[in-house]
Order: C-alpha cells, then sequence, then structure tokens
C-alpha cells in the first residue's frame, strides 16, 4: 500500500498534515499523528459528535442522570483520554449502557449518591487494572475473559435489561404508552434500511425525534418537563452532583469493569487493524484513561464511560483515524453540556419514546455478546463453553438476585461472577481428568 506523503509537524502541533490536507488517495488512511486541513478536521469531528450522540443522551434519560452533565463529563472524558494515551488511539468516551442495570439498581430510593459513589470506585479500579496492564502486558487478559466469558456477559446485560424497555423500571416504558413506542420503534427501524450513511448510523436518534413529535402532537409530553424547557437558560454550568458511597452500590456496580475492559481492548485491536500499528503496548493506557474518565464522572454526576464502537465505525467509513477529529468532538461536547437549555430538552423525552427506542437497544446489546462468539468463533460443541454461555445467560436474564444482609449482588454481578467461575472451574477439571475435547480426540495421526 503506498502512502501518501505528510507534511512535517510543526513544534506547536503533535500531527503532520496528510498529504495536501483535501484529500485521501484510495488505500490511505489518515493515521492517528495525522490530519487533514483544520475544516476538513472540524467536519470529521462533528461527525463524531453525531455518531455519539444518540447513545449518549440515552443512557442519562434512562438512568434518570442530567442529560448535560453527563454529556459535559464524556466531553472532558475523551480529552483526558487523548492525553493519557498520548494522542494515539483515537476514540470517543460516551456513555456505557453496561452500567444501566447496576445503577437503576445502586438507585432504587430515588437518590444518584450512591450509584455516583459506585460509578466512581468502578472507575478507580479499572485505572488500577489499566497500570498492571501497562506495566505486566494485556495477555493475562484474554487468559482470565475469553470470548466465550465475553460474550456471556455482554449477552446477560441485555437480556437483564429487557424487563425496563417494558415497564422503565416502573416509572413507564413501552407498557404506558404502547402507541408512541411502536411508532419510536418503526421509525428506527424504517431509518435503518431507508438512510444510507452517517444518517443510518443516526437511526436511534431519528426514531426518537419521530416519537417526541408524535407525543407532542397528542398532548403526551410531561407539562413539568415542557416548563423546565422554557425557563432553563441557554448558557450555565452543568447540573453537578457530588457522590456517595455505599457498599451495596459498590458491589452492584464493580462487576461492569468487565465489561470494560473487554470494550477497551477489543476497540484497540480494531483501530490497531485498521491503521496497521500494533497497539497492544497501549491497552494499559486505555483501560487508564477510561477509568480515570469514568471516577471523573462519577465525582461529578455524569454517567460512567467506555469507548465507543460508533465511532470506530465512523473511521471506518472515513479512513480518518486522526485524534484532532476527537478533540474537536471532546469541546464540543463540553459546549453542549454547558447548555441547560440542552439538557432540559432532553429531559421531555416520554416514557413511550424511550420505551420503544431501549426494545432496539438492549436487543442490540444482547446480540452484540452473540456477535462476539461468532467473531471469535467460539466452539459450542466444547461443554465447557456451552454451559459457562448458558448458565451466565439466565442468571442475567432471570436477574437472579442474592442478599446477604445490606447487600445485594443483582443478575449481572452474579452471572459475570458465573460465568468466571464455571469457564475456569470446568476447564481446569476438564484438563485434570483428560476430558477436554483435545483429550477425547486424542493425538494426532503420525503423516
Amino acid at each position: 500500500m503506498t502512502q501518501t506523503p505528510t507534511e512535517p509537524r510543526s513544534r506547536w502541533s503533535p500531527w503532520s498534515v496528510h498529504g495536501d490536507g483535501r484529500a485521501i488517495r484510495p488505500g490511505d488512511v489518515v493515521h492517528p499523528d495525522e490530519r487533514l486541513s483544520w475544516p476538513r478536521t472540524v467536519g470529521v469531528g462533528v461527525q463524531h459528535v453525531v455518531a455519539m450522540f444518540g447513545a449518549t443522551f440515552t443512557v442519562p434519560l434512562i438512568t434518570g442522570f442530567p442529560p448535560a452533565t453527563t454529556l459535559f463529563f464524556s466531553g472532558l472524558g475523551t480529552l483526558l483520554f487523548l492525553v493519557i494515551t498520548g494522542n494515539r488511539l483515537p476514540s470517543y468516551l460516551g456513555s456505557s449502557f453496561a452500567f444501566i442495570a447496576p445503577v437503576l439498581a445502586a438507585k432504587a430510593g430515588g437518590d444518584i449518591g450512591p450509584a455516583l459513589g459506585g460509578i466512581l470506585v468502578a472507575g478507580a479500579a479499572l485505572a488500577v487494572v489499566g497500570v498492571v496492564v501497562q506495566l505486566a502486558g494485556a495477555r493475562w487478559i484474554d487468559a482470565l475473559m475469553p470470548p466465550v466469558v465475553t460474550g456471556a456477559i455482554v449477552a446477560l446485560i441485555g437480556l437483564n435489561l429487557a424487563p425496563v424497555a417494558w415497564d422503565g423500571g416502573g416509572n413507564g416504558g413501552v407498557k404506558a404508552q404502547p402507541l408512541i413506542a411502536v411508532v419510536t420503534l418503526v421509525a428506527i427501524l424504517l431509518a435503518t434500511v431507508i438512510f444510507r450513511g452517517f444518517l443510518a448510523r443516526l437511526s436511534i436518534l431519528l426514531g426518537v425525534v419521530v416519537g417526541w413529535v408524535l407525543a407532542a402532537v397528542l398532548g403526551k409530553l410531561d407539562p413539568k418537563a415542557v416548563t423546565g424547557l422554557k425557563e432553563a437558560a441557554w448558557v450555565g454550568l452543568p447540573d453537578f452532583h457530588a457522590p456517595a458511597f455505599s457498599l451495596r452500590a459498590v458491589v452492584l456496580v464493580i462487576p461492569v469493569i468487565l465489561v470494560l475492559i473487554a470494550e477497551n481492548a477489543g476497540h484497540v485491536k480494531a483501530v490497531a487493524a485498521m491503521t496497521g500499528r500494533n497497539l497492544d503496548k497501549d491497552m494499559g493506557r486505555a483501560f487508564l484513561g477510561d477509568g480515570i474518565a469514568t471516577m471523573l464522572a462519577g465525582a461529578g454526576g455524569g454517567s460512567g464511560t467506555t469507548t465507543y464502537a460508533e465511532n470506530i465505525g465512523v473511521m471506518a467509513a472515513t479512513r480518518v483515524y486522526s485524534t484532532a477529529a476527537y478533540w474537536v468532538a471532546g469541546v464540543a461536547a463540553v459546549l453542549l453540556g454547558l447548555s441547560p437549555k440542552f439538557g432540559a430538552l432532553i429531559l421531555t423525552v416520554p416514557a413511550g419514546v424511550l420505551g420503544g427506542a431501549t426494545t432496539a437497544l438492549y436487543g442490540l446489546i444482547a446480540i452484540l455478546g452473540a456477535r462476539i462468539w461468532i467473531e471469535n468463533r467460539v466452539d459450542f460443541h466444547d461443554p465447557v463453553n456451552l454451559m459457562t454461555a448458558a448458565v451466565a445467560v439466565i442468571i442475567g436474564a432471570a436477574n437472579y438476585t442474592l442478599t446477604a444482609g445490606d447487600l445485594s449482588f443483582n443478575g449481572i454481578a452474579l452471572g459475570t461472577a458465573a460465568a468466571l467461575v464455571i469457564y475456569h472451574g470446568m476447564r481446569l477439571i476438564a484438563h485434570l481428568r483428560g476430558t477436554t475435547p483435545e483429550s477425547r480426540r486424542g493425538p494426532e495421526p503420525e503423516l
């Protein structure tokens, strides 16, 4: 592959200009340490904002967190991530859906403080993992969480959230406004197949807009939310909240770091494959960056963060992997977070719209788990893999709950623990007993 010559970077800029800064030749990519002209870089950065927006603002809507605050911390976390990774890993840190179920459980009394404390502790734990990986290497992550375990954890999170789509955790969902929910879902499905390119990637956001308009026409918008929208200022500080710490909340939230590890590792490998660069040496920095960004969000009232696959899709489509574009996206998100009017607008989205959107979103999470199995060719003829996935998914889907004094372990925590214990426990016993598939087949015949 012939790469277009780049202009030398200036002493004031970490990026060199790719080619003439205007065009990308066939077969070329714009690497993380390169950029196009600034107007084009800003354009790509805005596309990243659009790509992350639908999912990032949906999480606080479901969990009851302040949307503008979450957006503010996602942008700030992205900028921090770029600094920690030395501008070598192009990624946007948006709201992680893995936090939804444990956060809803942790704030069952309505106070988001304990949930924020759990998010902060989870971020600290991920940061510690990042330091360990940076010092010791990333191979032990693959050994601890092989694809069958990772896929099971991701799938059980989506299935665990399914009841929330139906009744909104007791506050609405499809059950409250079925017509609006169905119209929203149909709009999402149609937008996915009617449009091309970035509009297709915005199918969730477009469906929410269609559902919101229908709810407004039918008079189903919450009057208090509409009043809040009218009274909100155009510019102002986000609605910050301080965390509170409870052991129960920490126990509920902490298993999410396993999902964050899997997501970050997968995204680093994806970017490495697309750019032709070995980024394994920066894996620990990615964990550390996401961990500190999640800590920052938990300390101020935002949702926990993760690297976003949506933005990797944008890079694959544009072939622009420049971290300069992510600086643009991060700054844009921070500025949007400084508009209370914008946050108040998001709060007007009615329960039925959320129910329709989350029906698709939670299902996509569950199917993503299956996709991990398929892409990694997990062998389900192996009873260890089969039982690991089967038991963990059911524990998560049924939301098995274990209470011990003041502590409560929900389906995600128990399902995650089950996946790890069953896989490694059965694998060890099978190895000792000689009942692994390799042992049953016996030695390969000599030629």
